[in-house]
């Protein structure tokens, strides 16, 4: 079943107010401002979507107990997988390789950037053992070299960063705007 822009929308309000778990911000406020960081970057309106959107997977389904994290229960819950579907029919890769790929590109970080690793939170490092650990040097290169790889590690700083209790941010209408340039044909 694919979602409309309604329907994320909907997402959003009915699940945006819930905590992001390990992190003092809401899944709509971390979802702001990963897209306020791309637009103030002057990111491409694909890259924004992307950004708006890379955790909407997380609103899918729930595991355990609301205060729970999947990675707390030992899950790598796949939400950078399981949310595509949803959107393929809406967007195409220049929104949904970003968003895909952006666990990857955390373990490609923490492999080429030797100060990546220390500012991750307990969560993060948690779900990342879960998500098959730091690449290797060969791992890196390949992933480096893959069509959309540069943006996911934008998207992935973004993501790091997007996690500041009371940060002002534009609302989710701002953002949805981008949308409309972004629509398969």
């Amino acid at each position: 079943m694919a979602l409309t822009l309604d329907d994320i929308g909907l997402l959003f309000a009915r699940h945006g107010h819930t905590q992001y778990t390990g992190e003092p911000v809401t899944q709509l406020e971390h979802a702001l401002q990963s897209a306020m960081l791309a637009e103030r970057e002057g990111a491409a309106p694909a890259l924004i979507v992307a950004s708006l959107l890379h955790d909407l997977g997380h609103m899918l389904e729930t595991h355990g107990e609301p205060h729970d994290t999947p990675t707390m229960a030992g899950i790598d819950d796949l939400h950078q997988y399981r949310i595509l579907p949803f959107l393929r029919p809406l967007f195409g890769d220049e929104v949904l390789a970003p968003i895909a790929m952006h666990v990857d590109a955390k373990r490609y970080l923490c492999a080429t950037d030797a100060a990546y690793f220390s500012m991750l939170s307990e969560d993060s490092v948690r779900s990342l053992r879960l998500q098959g650990g730091i690449f290797d040097e060969r791992q890196a290169a390949d992933f480096i070299a893959r069509p959309h790889a540069a943006d996911a590690v934008r998207l992935r700083r973004w993501d790091d960063l997007a996690k500041r209790e009371g940060l002002a941010t534009p609302d989710y209408r701002h953002f949805s705007r981008y949308y409309a340039q972004c629509l398969r044909a």
